[in-house]
């Protein structure tokens, strides 16, 4: 078992394909199952309001933290172990990472693509060394991957950067994925210019 405080980011669609809420609710379980502390938007619905219900059913620790405004507009998850009610959407950035062990990124808009792509800056720069793992559920995250890799391609990034990550197909091959990460140094700061 673990205290592993673990990031994730998804989206709050209501609209989107099930198989994304499915996905999410298996990564709640899961995480719960291996005693992960969830850390998340906060959100009540979509991919969010899967990931956290079902972790919670399965006897999980859910930490949502959210804008203020978000909340006013009755967007907070109101049954999670405990929501954090922050001034802007930077500050729920920064408490989201801050002590995660880990960061999973499923499916989701843009504040997805957002929170992901600066986890990538951060570890990049060595100011956050986890591990980070896409859960690529129907392939979503093909294109993003695809940039990346013209980013290396193109000498905007070195060829070592494509460690920072792991894709993995299947929620349950998430927590392997963690596990199993290359380890990432503070020394990685010296190759992050190009």
């Amino acid at each position: 078992m673990s205290n592993l405080r673990i990031c994730i980011y998804c989206g709050s669609s209501r609209q989107c394909d099930p198989a994304y809420l499915r996905a999410a609710a298996c990564l709640g379980r899961e995480l719960a199952r291996h005693a992960a502390t969830i850390v998340y938007g906060g959100g009540a619905v979509g991919s969010m309001g899967a990931l956290a219900d079902s972790a919670l059913a399965e006897g999980g620790k859910v930490v949502g933290i959210i804008p203020g405004f978000m909340n006013q507009l009755e967007w907070g998850h109101k049954g999670i172990t405990e929501l954090c009610i922050v001034s802007d959407m930077h500050e729920r950035k920064r408490l989201m990472l801050q002590d995660a062990h880990a960061v999973v990124a499923l499916p989701g808009g843009s504040g997805t693509f957002d929170e992901l792509l600066e986890a990538i800056s951060l570890k990049r720069l060595a100011v956050f060394l986890g591990p980070i793992v896409l859960l690529n559920t129907q392939s979503y995250f093909d294109h993003l991957l695809l940039a990346l890799d013209r980013c290396v391609s193109e000498r905007f990034m070195d060829p070592r950067h494509k460690s920072m990550w792991s894709v993995v197909k299947e929620p349950e091959e998430v927590w392997p994925a963690i596990q199993s990460a290359p380890p990432w140094h503070s020394s990685s700061i010296t190759f992050a210019g190009v």
